[in-house]
């Protein structure tokens, strides 16, 4: 089993920046994609950015595109989501996601990848 912990949310004006973090805990022979995504009170979870096993191959979604990066510490089974200019639109909790797999560049980007999830950090832009 793999478990994933996020750090990072908080509350922050809008144009501020937060860096999300999460850490992952389990088998440190496997290979894992990892993915963010969000899901604001009734609306369905949306994908953010993802990432491969090799942090080659990045996708990031476009509405955040040119704002939020992803990257990752596989020494420190650590990904991040650096957030840029945030917008109160952004204001969400942010879940990490975690896949096995066995092709080092690949890259996923829908919930159904995904069989591990965080518990979520909350990301509060205010106007």
């Amino acid at each position: 089993q793999v478990q994933l912990v996020e750090s990072g949310g908080g509350l922050v004006q809008a144009g501020d920046s937060l860096r999300l973090s999460c850490v992952a805990s389990g088998p440190t022979d496997t290979r894992y994609s990892m993915a963010w995504f969000r899901q604001a009170p009734g609306k369905e979870r949306q994908f953010v950015a993802a990432i491969s096993w090799s942090g080659t191959n990045t996708k990031i979604a476009d509405f955040v595109k040119g704002r939020f990066t992803i990257s990752r510490d596989n020494a420190k089974n650590t990904e991040y989501l650096q957030m840029n200019s945030l917008k109160p639109e952004d204001t969400a909790p942010y879940y990490c996601a975690a896949a096995r797999t066995g092709c080092s560049g690949c890259v996923y980007f829908t919930s159904h990848d995904y069989p591990y999830w965080g518990q979520g950090t909350q990301v509060t832009v205010s106007s």
